[in-house]
């Protein structure tokens, strides 16, 4: 094994304690290896006040204020998009490990972690690049990130009224939806929200997005793939003047005279594959893609 010194950032999720219950592991088997730990501040305060690690016993930082070679998301999918988030422009490789239910993106399960990390020292792992996409709101100001590694999807802020979206692609008319919503996805995101309502599984190294509707009012919408080097625009009537932009799940009110512009990050995210994983076999593992109870192995 090699013997160079690595650093390691460290999230996690700080809504259920059970998904934190693997960091006192994680952070005995870095130390072994003299590795340098530093951790994201709100998950830091978490454990102390939790009283599951000690006050002072590592590094702490905000936002996306490190340094480092890896980043260890601890918790779900959810937890590695956000981790994802901090990291943005700066391509830190995120290891994810799944102490939530479905773990599509996170897929190191907690009895795997010493051998996840012993790859990340050995070079027995892979990189895989995955498109982000980022909204431009024309001013619109917006608290969030504005980033996303799934989807941005533009939904209806009440329970009764759909939304009127009319959507261009390069400046050109695309087409005007009339639906409780509309998920622009990375291939990423298309086994998220996108694949729930009916969008297409799409392959990670293809250069592709998705427009997904969201309970559409006709059988003639269904969903598109479009060329990721795509500009789409989207504007939005609604009976209530303002509608809901979620970026990765995190939604914030719109005004409805906002211009959205959707698209590719002039940067990816960079998600650690140990050497013997393949994406199709976590499909068929995690999303009992073309499961059949008569075929036997």
């Amino acid at each position: 094994m090699a013997s160079r010194k690595l650093r390691f950032a460290l999230f996690g999720n700080v809504h259920q304690s059970r998904k934190s219950e693997s960091v006192n592991t994680i952070m005995a088997i870095l130390a072994a290896r003299g590795a340098e730990v530093c951790m994201e501040k709100t998950f830091y305060d978490y454990l102390v006040a939790a009283g599951k690690i000690a006050r002072g016993c590592v590094d702490v930082f905000e936002d996306g204020g490190f340094t480092a070679d890896f980043v260890i998301s601890l918790g779900g999918d959810g937890t590695l998009l956000r981790a994802a988030a901090h990291v943005g422009c700066k391509g830190t490789p995120i290891l994810g490990v799944n102490m939530g239910r479905l773990g599509f993106l996170a897929d190191i399960m907690p009895g795997e972690i010493e051998s996840a990390i012993d790859s990340l020292y050995s070079g027995g792992y892979a990189i895989e690049r995955h498109t982000a996409i980022c909204v431009d709101t024309g001013g619109q100001p917006l608290e969030g990130n504005l980033c996303a590694l799934n989807d941005i999807a533009v939904l209806k802020r009440d329970t009764a009224s759909m939304i009127t979206i009319h959507a261009h692609v390069d400046g050109e008319y695309l087409v005007t939806y009339q639906a409780d919503g509309l998920i622009v996805s990375t291939p990423t995101g298309s086994t998220a929200y996108s694949l729930s309502n009916g969008g297409p599984i799409i392959s990670p190294r293809t250069g592709t997005l998705c427009l997904t509707p969201v309970a559409p009012h006709s059988l003639n919408i269904r969903p598109i793939v479009l060329p990721d080097d795509s500009e789409i625009s989207l504007t939005v009537e609604s009976r209530s003047h303002n509608f809901l932009i979620a970026v990765d799940g995190q939604s914030e009110k719109c005004a409805e005279s906002t211009v959205l512009r959707i698209r590719k990050a002039p940067y990816a995210v960079n998600i650690v594959k140990r050497s013997s994983q393949s994406y199709f076999a976590t499909l068929r593992e995690k999303m009992m893609w073309g499961a059949d109870n008569r075929i036997k192995n």
